[in-house]
């Protein structure tokens, strides 16, 4: 029988930074007692702290959805009380420890990463499964048995085999983010897909404070959409027979403990003296995306067809403040995520802090989510005014504005067609010239627009700030930043853009010719018409 080893509640095993800026690792209960003290979680991935964060947070929904701050036994019954509930924590600035210490120690024995019969986030004694080495569980390195990363970040023993510790934090990953590479057991059989780990599948989006108590607490949602307490629900390891059957649909969860504990994956680590060297692995718990909105943590995109909300992915190559209507917008085919309500509920409710940071972490898979191949985070500040009721027309205004800068950045495809034709470019050639040069003027514009537009949204107050005066400055900003940029574009084609060449139109067969002058010259007065006539 196995030996018990590493319990999660004492061993330190969560990477943070400290106020002083360095990095630690600490134990479930240490982060949680000493939330105040550290700045944020700081993993190895950002997906890999939010992966953790979920994981603390449901640490909190077990206690203080049943429990007030002295510990007095007092579940949740309408909104008021969840209110109530979570502003006695906010204004305590900390979180009181006798009451998750009460909660979570009565689970001591489930918290073991090794035991002989609750391995933690494992199935003991699982005999199927997929065989992968320890390499595979890193998730910085995305390498399998037959695919090696050329320059991985560790290397010798690094990666063949990892700390208890590190273990613990990959494994938390692997659950929530892991591709679809992994076979059945059996073949043959038309088993269910479950497809890559719930969070993989999100647009992953969550409020980020000063501190990490304010992070938690500011995700920690009490309500659900319709403005109700949660159903009652068991984290993973208050369940006594938790499932272990492979690739199994299950009903959407009701309740935040069942959703942020959720067993994606079936696994099973295998250790070697006091090193984890690799891991067996099947489907585990999966349902449909639609309409799952349990999921507070994910922008939604609208499947007209069929009339329902799917998660929206991040686009990697699309800055968050590009998907501003996406989160902050409602109406119209747009659903805010849960968190968003959450924090708008607040703010009519509480007083919290003037600026709220919304962050996203999130993975890019290859075809089929067969393999990751890019991970990345973005953030975004706003005035919490933007949350409350006063705000909701600042979003309208501002999601024009979007809508407008994005038609004059988009001018850049016509001037960069018109100076693929004025410099000579083939017939063959010219459409696909024009596409290319247009990509990376696209994303130069948006480079250029990011700093600007973070620094003006993050200005504006909703309370004092003029809305005409607001819109004006950004559109000149915008203004200023593509004409120059197309100016600079222009000025790449050299002798031959300017001297230009006559082209024949496909339409008429008639000759028209291009110039690189010309080319800015409608560039610009088109620039001038949408910036600041808005059309």
């Amino acid at each position: 029988m196995e030996e018990k080893a590493f319990n999660l509640l004492y061993e330190p095993w969560i990477r943070v930074l400290n106020l002083e800026g360095e990095t630690e690792e600490v134990s479930l209960l240490t982060v949680l007692e000493h939330a105040h003290e550290f700045n944020c979680l700081a993993g190895e991935l950002p997906t890999q702290d939010i992966a953790i964060l979920r994981f603390v947070l449901a640490t909190l929904y077990a206690t203080f959805t049943r429990a007030d701050i002295q510990g007095n036994q007092n579940p949740i019954k309408n909104a008021s009380e969840a209110l109530d509930r979570w502003q006695s924590i906010w204004e305590l600035r900390h979180f009181p420890m006798e009451p998750i210490k009460k909660r979570l120690c009565h689970y001591e024995e489930r918290f073991y990463l090794f035991h002989p019969e609750r391995p933690f986030y494992q199935v003991a004694g699982m005999e199927k499964g997929t065989n992968y080495s320890a390499a595979k569980l890193l998730g910085n390195l995305s390498e399998s048995g037959n695919k090696v990363r050329l320059f991985p970040v560790r290397s010798g023993e690094g990666k063949q085999s990892l700390s208890y510790a590190e273990a613990t934090r990959w494994l938390l990953y692997l659950n929530a983010f892991d591709d679809t590479s992994s076979k059945p057991s059996a073949r043959g059989q038309n088993m269910p897909s479950p497809g890559a780990g719930w969070l993989g599948k999100l647009g992953l989006i969550y409020a980020e404070g000063t501190n990490l108590f304010e992070t938690l607490i500011l995700n920690f949602v009490l309500l659900n959409d319709n403005g109700e307490p949660w159903s009652n629900g068991k984290a993973i390891w208050e369940v006594d027979e938790p499932r272990t059957k492979e690739r199994e649909e299950i009903v959407l969860p009701q309740n935040q403990l069942a959703m942020l504990t959720l067993q994606s994956r079936r696994l099973l680590l295998q250790r070697k003296g006091s090193r984890v060297i690799g891991y067996k692995l099947l489907g585990g718990d999966f349902f449909p995306r639609e309409n799952a909105f349990t999921e507070q943590m994910t922008l939604w995109r609208k499947d007209a067809k069929n009339d329902v909300y799917l998660p929206k992915r991040h686009d990697p190559s699309k800055q968050l403040w590009r998907d501003f209507p996406s989160f902050l917008a409602e109406g119209d085919g747009l659903k805010k995520p849960g968190i968003v309500r959450w924090l708008s509920m607040l703010k009519e409710k509480v007083e919290i802090n003037n600026m709220v940071t919304f962050k996203i972490s999130s993975v890019k898979y290859g075809d089929k989510d067969f393999f990751v191949t890019d991970v990345f985070e973005d953030h975004l500040s706003i005035n919490t005014g933007m949350l409350s009721n006063l705000g909701e027309g600042w979003i309208i205004r501002i999601s024009a504005l979007l809508s407008v800068t994005e038609k004059g950045v988009n001018q850049l495809f016509y001037l960069a067609t018109d100076l693929a034709k004025a410099s000579g470019d083939s017939d063959s050639l010219r459409h696909k010239a024009g596409e290319n040069i247009s990509d990376a003027a696209k994303a130069e514009a948006y480079f250029r627009l990011d700093i600007p537009f973070r620094r003006w949204l993050a200005d504006i107050n909703p309370e004092e700030t003029d809305m005409d005066e607001a819109e004006k400055e950004w559109k000149e900003t915008a203004k200023q930043v593509l004409l120059q940029l197309g100016e600079e574009i222009a000025n790449q084609t050299g002798e031959k853009g300017i001297i230009g060449r006559w082209v024949k139109s496909n339409k008429d067969s008639k000759e028209k010719l291009f110039t690189a002058p010309g080319a800015l010259v409608n560039f610009n007065l088109n620039i001038k018409r949408i910036l600041e006539k808005g059309g």
